[in-house]
């Protein structure tokens, strides 16, 4: 399974490194970041005629930031809807479909030199109906037609080029087009003619035939579940597949490009956990080091990058994602939770802080991405010359070039960034670092935050990438649960509660009228249905800050969205969740996703989910649905278990022990508090966690926790109850005690 990216591999192009390179300098020299036209004041919008007027085009009445980008495009471009696929009918025309997303590399690229240019929108006018589609927004259609550009080319990215027709049927797929060809590569100028000379000949049907044996290549939705379920013997596999593929000189999985795959480090925790293989812990250790050692950390302004295009983790594509900080926030601190290393507790508040500093809506929820361009050129942002570092610093410069490897020539070399920059990175760890410094490491760290403090305030002043500010709800309860995770494990209830508010917003400001999810919001508008993977990253956010701050209306609404989609999404023939809702919109295909990419999918959220909520509230028949979700997928993870990390991370739970812990007692009282501290400081992945306030006969919890009703603290005491697959132990009073219970080995 190919890794999905936006800026484009060089096998995706079909290129030498050194026409990449090349290509890439010749775009910065050459656009230099045309200025967008100014957007209209909203007011300045209702005067506006449906089609844009001849300033603009029909995407500017949209809320992605995407889309918005193009609105002053000469191309005639039109949202996904009725609109575009009645005009394509009447006027006999084909669909050009362009994907992709804001902070998209590749995606700025091809706008400046094809769709901004008059030749090639020209062209896309007269003989297509040009459709633009924010895959953020609308992932239901990226997945279709990206699983086309796969079946056609066995590759893909963004952005993402399609041909199909009025009815959907996809002809032809590609990536990124310049205007004119170069490289053996086809340009715009050649490929509009090319198709539309075909569309108008014998050679339609040939095109159409294509298109309609790609869909039926496509797997089927539904399917009659396998006869097996997923067992231990899959999560050894994995970790088997995880070994071969480790770089064992620099961490992380494969070649360069180095994605960071955080769902693999918690999969692997959890094995090392099951089995006692310290190498997994090790893989998992040095792969986090790197990664926060590397350029692929902001050390100036915290928070991680998209990837890293070499293996050594030091020169990245610029983008910073929502997702990428959530998920990496998760393995830092449960690996803080399962070594007690306070660097990886760190690295997890500097992540949060760039999060609520930099990514959080006055109202509490979380923006999507930061851009990797700036000026036109990716990086200039976030990179430093020698003399930028010393106008700042001064005679503090010499001992910040030390620690963080800045060189006056420059500590990488690429054409598209301006000569002699520096990435700060680290080369050691921090304790050797003060060793080669002969100087003691808590002054030597001082040191080194001041200097990143004062850095930080000039690149403030500098010109800021573009940020996709639009709310997902999807991304939202990734973050929700990273907030929620770090506030228990730090003891940080300021994480917790801007959880909460996130949550808060989500359930009051992005459902419907039915109380079902939506999509997205942005500019007081929340739209556009929810998917999947909208509902399980949710329940997911909703059920960590339940044992986060304890309060039981999130239990509740977990428990609600959790109903919600399997009345919506459950296949009934096959088992597992389709990406799109029973009511949904009609598409080629209603498909199922279980690749655990970027991020992980909704079906191996979900199968986590259902396994806690069942534990939570005693429905069996939701491990019944846990175990159908593995059996609907048995076939691929069985071939591919490294590419399911997140389903291993379910599997591991389902398979066992896991455990049910119930703590009753005062709320306020030292003895309560210290006894949950406790739970949350460990790393016991598999279990639920639920809290009986004492001085109720049927407190809240009992009504969603029959079996909490009499579970109250003994004499006066914060009191545990832990049950391991489903016997229990007696209550106790003793912390210690009951992390016995809690983290007694696998195989007893």
């Amino acid at each position: 399974m190919f890794v999905k990216t936006c800026t484009l591999t060089i096998t995706l192009l079909g290129l030498s490194f050194g026409a990449l390179m090349l290509l890439q300098s010749q775009r910065s020299a050459a656009s230099g970041a045309p200025a967008r036209k100014p957007l209209p004041a909203p007011e300045e919008l209702k005067n506006l005629p449906p089609d844009g007027g001849p300033q603009y085009n029909r995407l500017v009445f949209e809320k992605s930031p995407y889309l918005l980008q193009h609105a002053a495009n000469p191309v005639d471009w039109y949202p996904w809807g009725e609109k575009a696929f009645k005009k394509a009918r009447e006027e006999d025309k084909p669909i050009f479909l362009s994907i992709g997303y804001s902070t998209c590399h590749w995606c700025h690229v091809m706008e400046h030199e094809s769709f901004e240019d008059e030749e090639v929108a020209a062209l896309l006018n007269e003989h297509f109906v040009a459709i633009k589609v924010d895959r953020e927004e609308r992932p239901d259609i990226d997945n279709i037609y990206m699983q086309v550009r796969q079946s056609m080319t066995g590759s893909g990215g963004w952005p993402l080029t399609v041909l199909l027709t009025s009815d959907k049927v996809p002809f032809f797929a590609g990536t990124y087009f310049p205007k004119t060809g170069r490289f053996g590569r086809e340009g715009m100028m050649d490929l509009i003619p090319r198709i539309a000379s075909n569309w108008h000949t014998s050679q339609r049907e040939q095109l159409l035939a294509s298109g309609r044996q790609v869909l039926s290549r496509l797997e089927p939705a539904s399917r009659p579940r396998a006869a097996s379920e997923l067992d231990a013997a899959v999560l050894e596999r994995g970790f088997e597949q995880l070994t071969r593929s480790f770089d064992s000189t620099n961490g992380g999985f494969g070649r360069a490009p180095k994605f960071p795959t955080p769902h693999r480090l918690s999969f692997l925790l959890r094995w090392w956990r099951r089995s006692g293989d310290t190498n997994a812990l090790k893989l998992v250790e040095q792969t986090l080091q790197a990664m926060r050692r590397g350029g692929i950390y902001d050390h100036i302004g915290f928070g991680f990058h998209r990837y890293a295009t070499d293996a050594q983790w030091l020169v990245p594509h610029f983008e910073k994602m929502l997702y990428d900080q959530a998920m990496l926030v998760i393995a830092y601190v449960e690996a803080y939770q399962a070594t007690g290393k306070e660097e990886y507790a760190r690295t997890a508040r500097e992540v949060l802080t760039y999060v609520l500093r930099d990514m959080t809506d006055s109202r509490g929820g979380f923006y999507s991405a930061e851009d990797a361009d700036s000026e036109g050129v990716e990086g200039k942002f976030y990179v430093w010359s020698a003399n930028d570092i010393r106008e700042v610093l001064g005679e503090e410069a010499d001992f910040f070039f030390k620690a963080l490897n800045i060189r006056p020539d420059g500590n990488f070399r690429n054409p598209h960034t301006p000569p002699n920059s520096n990435i700060p990175h680290l080369t050691q760890s921090w304790s050797d670092l003060a060793k080669q410094l002969e100087i003691d490491e808590a002054g030597m760290r001082r040191s080194v935050e001041a200097s990143r403090v004062k850095l930080f305030a000039g690149r403030e002043r500098r010109i800021h990438p573009h940020k996709d500010d639009k709310i997902l709800t999807d991304w939202n309860g990734l973050m929700i649960a990273a907030m929620a995770k770090a506030g228990s494990a730090l003891d940080a209830p300021e994480y917790a509660a801007a959880a909460q508010r996130a949550a808060d917003f989500i359930w009051d400001h992005v459902r419907d009228s039915k109380g079902r999810l939506l999509k997205r919001h942005r500019d007081g508008e929340s739209a556009l249905p929810a998917h999947v993977e909208d509902y399980a990253f949710m329940i997911w956010g909703l059920l960590d800050l339940y044992e986060a701050n304890f309060e039981v209306r999130n239990l509740k609404r977990a428990i609600e969205l959790n109903n919600q989609m399997i009345r919506h999404f459950w296949d009934e023939t096959g088992g597992g969740f389709f990406f799109t809702a029973d009511d949904g919109e009609p598409l080629p295909v209603r498909s199922k996703e279980i690749y655990d990419g970027a991020i992980p999918s909704g079906n191996s959220v979900a199968m986590l989910n259902l396994l806690r909520i069942a534990r939570i509230t005693g429905d069996t028949g939701l491990e019944e649905k846990a175990a159908a979700v593995g059996a609907a997928f048995d076939g691929a993870v069985r071939q591919g278990p490294s590419a399911h990390a997140q389903l291993l991370c379910a599997l591991d739970f389902g398979v066992g022990p896991s455990y049910e812990v119930v703590i009753a007692g005062d709320a306020a009282g030292t003895d309560t508090r210290a006894m949950v501290a406790a739970v949350r400081k460990t790393f016991a992945p598999s279990k639920v966690l639920l809290f009986r306030p004492a001085g109720a006969d049927f407190p809240e919890i009992t009504e969603i926790a029959g079996f909490t009703k009499n579970q109250k603290s003994r004499e006066g005491q914060a009191t545990a109850y832990v049950c391991r697959n489903h016997q229990c132990k007696l209550p106790t009073t003793n912390v210690e005690t009951m992390i016995a219970h809690l983290t007694s080995k696998v195989q007893e």
